[in-house]
């Protein structure tokens, strides 16, 4: 179980480090590392299972991947912020939703 939690920590605190082609405001990269936070937070007082931790982690990757696919030719237009920003949304209601289900680890 621990080994779960701990791969699952570092997949998320992998996906927090930007990369230099990322072409990130620090408003995105500050609400992404607090959407990180409730994450590990949620982990760590055991209100989500493994499952959810590995959801929750692989959609902040899309959202990163998201990012980098923006941010190639060297400038983000609006239509990519707005979608960057529905995507950091939807992580946003799956993180609360996540955590105030009922289901716990223990």
């Amino acid at each position: 179980m621990k080994k779960i939690i701990i791969s699952a920590l570092a997949l998320v605190m992998a996906s927090a480090i930007p990369t230099l082609s990322q072409a990130q405001t620090w408003r995105s990269e500050a609400r992404e590392h607090r959407q990180e936070h409730r994450v590990y937070r949620g982990a760590v007082r055991g209100e989500l299972t493994p499952r959810e931790m590995r959801n929750l982690a692989r959609q902040q990757h899309r959202i990163d991947r998201a990012k980098s696919r923006a941010a190639r030719d060297g400038y983000v237009t609006r239509r990519e912020r707005e979608k960057v920003e529905r995507m950091q949304n939807r992580a946003s209601r799956n993180i609360y939703r996540k955590t105030h289900n009922g289901r716990t680890m223990y």
